[in-house]
């Protein structure tokens, strides 16, 4: 007895494949579209958290440093110096002065420990950035201690390379609707552009781009953003004294010698008045005040050029 054979196999049609593929093509363009949208907000994110923190980052560096200015036994001309920079068509002003603050770069030598100085000559200043023409990259200078040129010199640290402008605007004195100076010291021989003014505005503009090189084709607006940050920073009164215009604590003098011919006592010998004489001091001194073991005096002395 034969058997017959069933030459029909099972099978998908051509049509079934075509939409299984229609379908799998569905899925994969959501899919991609999804991991693109999250990897853009992430970016942006990202962009944003940057920018503002490197334009904050940089100003609060700045005025810690200007905070910490110092001037005592310096010349008035290298109290402070401002420079009226362009680079590239953008604001890129430059600012050096001598700070307190600790160093940040140690410097080691032969096998002993890292050295810091609690004097520093300090600057910041802004050149192009050479892997985009339309930013500039910031800096930070510093040099260890007080040499001869305290405005010059010194190494060099980065620290942001998104900066679209830098600007800073120099007040000589307080009161409103001042015009603002450009320069501070720019070597004019004008007296009074040197030491320090009453204030200085700081501003910084960063720009917004995509966290990687060509990452991304959208030319949106968001992207090109820019936020321009700015900071006060006021100079004490106080501090714009020149050297022996303000007062300072000095030990009293010895008490009156009955037996002293001049009967002055040291304070007649060193020209300066106390309380229990009553006496005045000779040349430019004033007359000083003592209490509680200590002698308040105050000094006349012509300002260090």
């Amino acid at each position: 007895m034969k058997h017959k054979v069933d030459l029909r196999r099972g099978g998908f049609t051509v049509v079934e494949v075509l939409l299984a593929i229609m379908i799998m093509g569905m899925m994969f363009t959501s899919i991609t579209q999804l991991m693109t949208a999250a990897k853009n907000a992430r970016d942006s994110i990202h962009n944003m958290q940057e920018t503002q923190l490197a334009g904050p980052a940089v100003l609060d560096m700045l005025e810690r440093d200007l905070r910490g200015i110092f001037t005592t036994g310096l010349p008035r001309s290298t109290w402070l110096k401002v420079t009226d920079r362009v680079v590239g068509g953008l604001d890129a002003d430059r600012i050096d002065f001598i700070t307190t603050t600790d160093s940040l770069i140690a410097r080691i030598e032969g096998q002993e420990y890292p050295k810091r100085s609690d004097l520093n000559e300090v600057g910041y200043m802004l050149r192009p950035n050479p892997r985009n023409d339309e930013f500039l990259e910031v800096y930070r200078r510093e040099d260890f201690g007080i040499d001869d040129e305290p405005l010059q010199g010194g190494e060099y640290t980065f620290l942001s390379d998104q900066v679209k402008g830098f600007d800073i605007e120099v007040y000589s004195q307080d009161g409103p609707e001042l015009d603002p100076l450009d320069e501070w010291n720019s070597g004019n021989d004008d007296e009074e552009l040197t030491g320090l003014p009453a204030a200085v505005k700081l501003s910084i503009t960063i720009e917004l781009k995509p966290r990687i090189e060509r990452e991304s084709l959208d030319p949106s607006s968001f992207r090109k953003r820019t936020v321009t940050y700015s900071r006060w920073v006021r100079f004490p009164e106080g501090l714009r004294f020149a050297a022996g215009q303000f007062p300072r604590l000095a030990v009293p003098p010895g008490p009156t010698s009955p037996t002293d011919p001049a009967g002055a006592g040291e304070g007649g010998a060193a020209g300066e008045g106390t309380a229990e004489t009553g006496s005045g001091g000779g040349g430019d001194r004033e007359g000083t005040k003592s209490g509680q073991g200590l002698t308040f005096t105050s000094q006349g002395q012509s300002d260090p050029k």
